[in-house]
């Protein structure tokens, strides 16, 4: 299916919130002709598949192949989402930058064979980088100024269009465009179907969904760029790769869109403090000026990740989750996330009113 309308896969997707919960264990069907279709595509006799907890939007296994460890992600939703070619060459595409990603051995999402898309990348020894955040070990100035160099490098990839990048014109040309002229045009898509859903489901008040509202339109002379560039839209530290005093890969490109330079930087602040990302910007700037109104820029975009986060948390049920899941600190509780998350958009409103330093995190 087309990602025309779509702002945020998670939530914006026909079937809403699918995959955004744990997923433990597989369906044996998909295991068996998922064993069978890795074998035939690396011509072995026989593949043994380990099942890997999932919480996000794909199953996921490992396995080896002539000595050499596959990670293998399966995208089994009902719409026939064929993201996963289009992430697969965009993860090549930031690994010429020199940003350093898991390099894709094999992706088909023709669903010819197998009823879902497929792809299988190299497996790297590291853990992510929440885990050690959330033991308290992580090296903040040296982790967060790495992240903000690999931003600054993978900037360098200027789509043209804005939004989520289109496979056909990929195929066609090999060229990345997203499918929008404008980026008033995406960054306002379903805007309102998420304050609406906000307040049906009483996270909003409606004057609170009004608040919100109004700090966008109020700032929407930001939004009007000529040209954007690659962000990578769900930057968060389950998604680097690394050890406590290292970044050593970035993963889940499945987001990418073609938008504004601060998009990335702000989705740091959805759940570091300022510290955190003044050590980012620094980092950042080695690579890629300041934009203009960075600062305005930066709160807005906050703000609007942060409506698109607590969409999907409401949407599915994780403000209910113990500390054991991934979005939730050591002794924390749900109760707390869904506090942190409505703090941190009231956070975002006032700094963009005030165009507060990013201290104010």
């Amino acid at each position: 299916m087309s990602r025309r309308n779509i702002y945020y896969w998670k939530c914006d997707r026909p079937v809403a919130f699918h995959g955004t919960g744990p997923r433990a264990t597989a369906e044996a069907s998909i295991q068996e002709s998922l064993c069978s279709e890795i074998a035939r595509r690396f011509n072995q006799e026989k593949v043994s598949l380990v099942t890997r907890p999932s919480q996000g939007n794909h199953l996921t296994w490992t396995t080896q192949i002539n000595g050499t460890s596959l990670f293998i992600r399966v995208e089994n939703g009902p719409e026939g989402d064929c993201q996963l070619e289009m992430e697969s060459a965009v993860m090549e595409r930031v690994s010429e930058t020199g940003v350093r990603v898991p390099k894709i051995h094999a992706v088909d999402v023709s669903r010819d064979r197998v009823p879902f898309a497929w792809q299988a990348m190299e497996q790297l020894p590291f853990p992510d980088l929440n885990q050690s955040i959330k033991a308290g070990q992580l090296n903040v100035p040296v982790i967060a100024s790495s992240i903000g160099e690999a931003i600054g490098r993978w900037q360098n990839i200027r789509p043209d269009g804005f939004g989520p990048l289109d496979l056909e014109p990929l195929r066609a040309t090999g060229r990345f465009i997203g499918f929008h002229k404008s980026y008033t045009n995406y960054f306002l898509l379903n805007l309102d179907n998420h304050l609406a859903f906000l307040t049906e489901r009483e996270f909003f008040t409606e004057n609170e969904r009004r608040r919100v509202k109004e700090a966008i339109d109020q700032h929407q002379d930001l939004l009007r760029l000529s040209s954007g560039c690659l962000v990578h839209k769900d930057l968060a530290l389950w998604n680097v790769l690394g050890t406590k005093r290292s970044v050593e890969a970035f993963i889940d490109f499945d987001d990418a869109i073609c938008g504004d330079p601060t998009d990335d930087l702000s989705l740091l602040g959805c759940f570091h403090n300022g510290a955190f990302l003044e050590f980012a910007v620094r980092g950042y700037r080695s690579f890629q000026p300041e934009p203009d109104s960075f600062l305005p820029r930066f709160w807005l975009h906050l703000l609007r990740n942060m409506i698109v986060k607590a969409v999907i948390r409401v949407g599915a049920g994780y403000f209910e989750k113990s500390s054991d899941f991934f979005l939730i600190g050591a002794s924390s509780s749900g109760p707390e996330l869904r506090a942190f998350t409505r703090a941190r958009i009231d956070l975002a409103i006032d700094a963009l009113k005030t165009t507060a330093p990013l201290s104010y995190l």
